[in-house]
């Protein structure tokens, strides 16, 4: 495949995210799913998504020109054409993913920098929620999150995503003890030596700065996060391959 029409096909008054979006759509562009297998063209959609898979580049311009004036004229239907386009197979996403030019399945980085977002959200270091609690909502939402892409080629993804988590909940962590003083009892209770406590409890350098000092990653290390009940993303990952 050298080549992909990505077409957002139909705006229809509706609740975005409802569980009658879907059917609507379905509905409704039932009649494109039947002159694209008329043609012969290879396509996947879902909703108002739908990916047209063509050989070239050029072909996939024609296609597009053509389907639109189908939806248009045909459907009565409106395309939304600053999302719809042609291009290469792996410059465009679909339901989130990316497909590669080997056939890879990946995830897209718009939803990487999406699922980012939200977790930046629940680990805000100046919510005043516990620990306990951020923990709760992080695990909610990586559950579902990772189960979703569980089919994209991701495990590089996921352990840099697991790395940059626990460096957030670092950062909530320290926050939390305030003071310095509070900080060095608590990294001297997770073993670390008690001169180098002080040392990283006094640095001044900011909490990402700190989240990162050798002490901080010794005391809560990765069986620490496990003991504290955060899941990791590459296990349950690796879990759901199985």
């Amino acid at each position: 495949m050298q080549g992909a029409v990505w077409k957002d096909s139909m705006d229809v008054k509706r609740q975005q995210g409802g569980p009658l979006s879907p059917r609507l759509a379905n509905l409704l562009l039932d009649d494109l799913d039947k002159e694209l297998e008329r043609r012969g063209h290879r396509f996947c959609r879902y909703a108002d998504d739908c990916n047209i898979y063509v050989r070239s580049l050029a072909a996939g311009e024609r296609v597009l020109a053509s389907l639109t004036q189908f939806l248009e004229e045909r459907l009565r239907l409106r395309v939304n054409r600053q999302k719809s386009a042609a291009a290469s197979v792996w410059e465009r996403k679909f339901l989130g993913h990316r497909l590669l030019g080997d056939g890879t399945l990946t995830v897209a980085p718009k939803s990487l920098d999406r699922a980012k977002d939200r977790i930046r959200a629940i680990t805000r270091r100046n919510r005043g929620v516990s620990f306990e609690r951020i923990l709760g909502e992080l695990n909610s939402f990586l559950s579902g999150w990772v189960t979703y892409f569980r089919h994209a080629k991701a495990k590089t993804v996921l352990d840099e995503l697991d790395k940059w988590i626990r460096s957030k909940l670092r950062c909530v962590r320290l926050k939390q003890r305030k003071r310095a003083k509070a900080i060095a009892e608590f990294l001297r209770g997770l073993g670390v030596p008690w001169g180098q406590c002080w040392t990283t409890a006094a640095c001044g350098k900011g909490w990402w700065r700190m989240a990162h000092s050798p002490c901080a990653q010794q005391g809560m290390n990765n069986a620490w996060f496990e003991k504290q009940g955060l899941m990791s993303l590459l296990d349950r990952y690796v879990t759901l391959q199985h």
